[in-house]
Parts: C-alpha cells; structure tokens; sequence
C-alpha cells in the first residue's frame, strides 16, 4: 500500500464511521417524523400494485418456479438440504459496533475457487462449485477437495448460477427505464432485457456512489444484512463488462431458532428475518439474483376447499330460490370479502421480500410474496438506491444468493501476488546462508510491512477464527493457507532484519529515523490489531461454541519461541524503537 492509499485508506475508515453516526441520526428522525404513522405499502392483493412495481421498482424482476429447467429445483433443493445435514451452515460471529454478535441467519459461501466475501469484519471463504464435465477440484494430493455428497451439491449451485447467468441481463442503466412486466403477470416475459445507453461515467458513478453510502441505513445487523468493508482505493470495475456471477451465499432461516424477530418499523409489514440493507461489496450496477426455497410444511385444512365450494354453490342456489335479488348479491359481496382477506392470509404465510425507496417516506412501499421455488433478481441500480428487507413466512426457508462480488483485494490469487511482492525484497547470501533486504528504502519497507500486516489480519486470522469448520467439509484451503503461513514467517524475518537495521548505530542517522518511523506504525498497528483478535477469540460467545467451531488464535507462539524471529508481544520492542526516535 502506497503512501497515498495508506492515506485515503484511513481517511475512508472516519468516513466510514461518520457515516454510521449519519445513518443512526437519520433513522432516529425518520421513526420521529412517523411518529405512530405507518407508510403504505402494497401487495400483489391490492390495486396498483403493478403500477407502483412498473413505476418505482422496475429493476425487480420475478422468475416463477416453472421458469427453471426441469430437474433443476429437485438438485438444487437436494443440495441446500444436503448442506443443512452436513452442518455447512453455520452462523457467523460477526463484528457489530465493537462488539461480537452471532448472525441469526445460518449460512455458507459457494463459489469461483478461492473466491472469498467479506462483510462486518469477517471473511467467508468460498468452498468451490464443480463445473459439468470436469473431475471436480483437487486438494494437494491430487484427491478430490470434497467428499461425492458434497460435490454433488456445489455442482447443483454451479448449474443455478449458469441458469442466472444467461437469464438475468447486467445492465448499466439509470433507475426508472421501464422494464418488461414480471412473472406474475405473464411467465413468458423475460425480465431485464431492455438496455440503455450509460448515463454517467465509471468516475462520476464512483463519486455518486460514496455519496450515496453516506445515506444507507444501519437496519438489523445481527439478522443477516451486509455491510461494506472499508472501502478499496482500487477503482471497481467496468461492469459493462461483467458477465457472471462467482459466488452464491447460502443462507438458512429457521423460525424455531429465530425467535426474537422484529417487526418491520416503517410499513408495519410483520416480522423480518433480514432487516432493511443494501447489498453490499459488490461491483456496481452488477445484478442480484435470489432462488428461494421453503422446506415442505404438512397443508393446512383451511379456508375453502373444492368439495366445500361446491356445497355452497348448491346452498347457494337454494338461497337464490328462496330469497331476493339482493340479499344474495350481499352474501356474495362477503363471500368476496373473505376471499380477499384468505388471499391476505394466505401471503403473509410466504416468505416475502419487502422493498422500498431508501429514505423516502412518500413512495409506499412492495411486499413480494415467494412461493417455494420462486426466483427474484435485483438489476440496473436497484440495490443502491433501493432496499430491501426478508419478510418471515411461517416454515424455515432456504436461500442461495448468487452476486458479483468485488474481487480486486479478496481473491487468493490477489494475496498470493501481494505475498510475492513483499518477499521479493528478501535475499540470501548462498556462501554465508544469510539473510538481508534488498532495498531500505522507506517506500519499500513500508509496502512490505502493509503486506505484512494484510496476510496476518485479512487471511490468517480471519480464516482461523473459523475455527476448523472449513476443513471438515471442504479441504481445498488447506495447503494455501499452510503456505500463506509460511510467507508470513518470512515476512516476520523480514520485520527483525529491519529491526536490526534501525537499531545498528553504523547506520546513517536520518535513514534510521525514517525506517524507525516506518517499523514503529507497523508494529503499533500489528499489536493493536493482535490484541483485537486475541479478546475476539477469547469472548464469551466464543466460548459457546464446539471445538470444531471455535475460533483458534493462529498465528500465536510464545515469546520464547526459537522458531520465530520476533515475539508475539511486541511491546517491549515498541519501546525500543519509540525510545531510538527520542534520542534522535
């Protein structure tokens, strides 16, 4: 990381918590200004809903479950199960406000291999699909990285996500362009095909963008909503470009242990089991797309059933004899009524996903009922001007959530070139088998130590605070991770040499006082940052969980460790270096 992008990094971590305080502060005075007041809202029942969907939320588009290719719903619905069985799902322990919290959603990454997804400082690492036609992933030993079951399964999400691929179109036009009608109306639209010429440029986006962050809502975060990570200084990018999605988050939703939902605040909707959010870390304007499944429920012996209308319409045809005109207009007017009222009923027992204008009071808002099977899609700008909340239905529900995810710094082939480039300041003496750096200037000392601290806090870390649940399904990660470690090591030999260097009084006074400076933030950051993970996994949420669940605090030797170079407390030689810089 350059000096600039070291800069702009932490200028973007006080925007972005100036940005949580904005967000709290408008929420605050959103739910004043309702006061007791509720925002309408409509669903398919009601009149205009259509229009409003056509008017106000054109991006949404809805595939009905007879859109898929046959065989399709029984695979991928085989395979979410097969995940739930094999204990794949599994709530996270996240970061919310300083504080752990667990997710109430129970959940999996599944995608391109060695794809990851970062959300409320912690990283997902994907457990590969299988493509059609080839033998699957191997692990280092040539063996397939995922027992049959298990590769059954993923290659099920990998036909789901070529199925979303060719069906749902990326677009790069601006919100409001009339889309084709959805599913509900006519399954043989094809939502998402019209296209329009771009209205801004990738800049001018990328500016509207980080003002539009300013004003997203911090809404139920424990319940499953995605939060950006601090944002890259790497432009996004050109989404005209983007084709596929490369991973699917699969998330699970059991009512028996989400028993805590809150109600929806603004349009009083019900229960929500994900709470307003924007999707986030994804490259804009690159399209959403959902497949939503409800586990089979026994059918409930209620409202009117074929036998029992045909016994009213012989009642009714009595009554008509009997009575006059109106009287039976009147009891048909109340049988249409209870109708109206059963087919209420009856979509508030679907899983639904709500969405409405963010920040807009006088848009009402769109409750979308799900059947089991149903697919939605988000496309054009839709997530970023929009959001959306997940309604509870009255059965657990599955989803696989398939997105295009920003790829450019959480890749295993961007870390691993990131590792190569520290290590390339690294030689050895082959006659006196010793160690030295290449270059001491501070540009490139410091570029080293970001890598450095990259690899320890962004990948080992967070992978191992997973505990080792990765490994029991999947053992594609292992050997990376083994050899990430192995790089780190060097780059902590890497560190003493420069300690070293800063401490050898035979060097020139002002390059020592800008290395010193240089290593000092390095090592702060480091300690600060170990001491973070360290209480994390010590929590006592933490604590709560199986030894195979439990995060491990890795790296972590003892200070007289002879295999390392450097202790894992760093503070006796912060010391050192802060008291070298006095003396200066």
């Amino acid at each position: 990381m350059k000096p600039r992008q070291r800069k702009q990094y932490f200028r973007n971590m006080k925007r972005s918590d100036d940005s949580e305080r904005e967000k709290r502060r408008k929420r605050r005075r959103l739910i004043q200004e309702l006061g007791e007041q509720r925002i309408p809202y409509l669903s398919p029942a009601d009149p205009g809903f259509q229009e409003l969907w056509d008017s106000s939320y054109a991006g949404l588009a809805l595939r009905q479950c007879s859109v898929l290719p046959d065989g399709l719903h029984e695979r991928v619905q085989s395979a979410l199960i097969t995940l739930q069985r094999r204990g794949c799902l599994l709530r996270d322990l996240v970061r919310v406000r300083d504080r752990d919290v667990f997710t109430a959603v129970s959940r999996a990454l599944v995608g391109q291999p060695g794809y990851t997804y970062r959300y409320l400082d912690t990283r997902l690492f994907a457990i590969p699909w299988h493509c059609e036609g080839e033998e699957g992933q191997k692990d280092e030993n040539g063996k397939p990285c995922c027992d049959s079951d298990l590769r059954d399964a993923c290659k099920a999400f990998w036909e789901l996500n070529q199925f979303f691929c060719s069906d749902v179109r990326p677009q790069t036009n601006a919100r409001g362009v009339k889309r084709s009608r959805s599913d509900t109306e006519n399954s043989e639209d094809t939502p998402g095909e019209g296209m329009c010429e771009e209205s801004v440029k990738d800049r001018l986006l990328e500016e509207k963008q980080e003002k539009e962050k300013k004003e997203e809502e911090e809404e139920e975060s424990i319940q499953g909503c995605s939060y950006s990570s601090p944002p890259s200084s790497t432009p996004p990018p050109n989404v005209g470009h983007l084709v596929q999605f490369n991973i699917t988050l699969i998330n699970y939703m059991d009512l028996t242990v989400m028993t805590q939902l809150k109600e929806e605040p603004y349009y009083g909707m019900g229960k929500m089991a994900v709470g307003w959010h924007h999707d986030e870390n994804l490259v804009p304007l690159s399209p959403v797309a959902v497949y939503s499944y409800s586990c089979p429920a026994e059918p409930k012996n209620e409202g009117v059933t074929e036998k029992d209308g045909e016994g009213q319409s012989k009642d009714k045809e009595k009554e008509t004899e009997t009575e006059g005109e109106g009287t039976c207009k009147d009891k048909l007017k109340e049988e249409r009524e209870g109708l109206e009222k059963e087919e209420v009923q009856k979509e508030k027992a679907c899983w639904r996903v709500g969405l409405k204008v963010a920040w807009d009071i006088h848009t009402p808002g769109l409750a979308l009922p799900l059947q089991s099977g149903d697919c939605y899609s988000m496309t054009d700008d839709l997530n970023r001007t929009h959001q959306h909340c997940v309604l509870a239905g009255d059965m657990a529900r599955f989803s696989s959530t398939h997105r295009v995810v920003q790829c450019c710094t959480g890749t295993l082939d961007y870390i691993q070139k990131r590792c190569s480039e520290a290590l390339e300041n690294l030689q050895t003496d082959p006659e006196k088998n010793t160690k030295s750096l290449k270059s001491l200037l501070p540009s490139t000392l410091q570029h080293t130590e970001d890598i450095h601290n990259e690899v320890e806090f962004e990948w080992l870390r967070q992978y191992w605070f997973q505990g080792r649940r990765y490994a029991r399904f999947c053992s594609w990660w292992n050997k990376p991770m083994e050899q990430m470690e192995k790089d780190w090591k060097e780059m902590e030999q890497m560190t003493q040499l420069l300690l070293d260097v800063v401490e050898d009084e035979n060097t020139a006074q002002e390059i020592r006082r800008e290395m010193a400076d240089v290593l000092l933030n390095a090592l702060t950051d480091r300690q600060q940052h170990r001491q973070t993970w360290r209480d994390r996994c010590q929590s006592s949420l933490a604590q709560t969980l199986p030894a195979e669940e439990a995060p491990a605090d890795r790296p972590y030797w003892s200070n007289e460790d002879p295999d390392m170079p450097l202790p894992f407390d760093l503070s006796e030689i912060i010391n050192r270096v802060e008291s070298l810089l006095w003396r200066m």
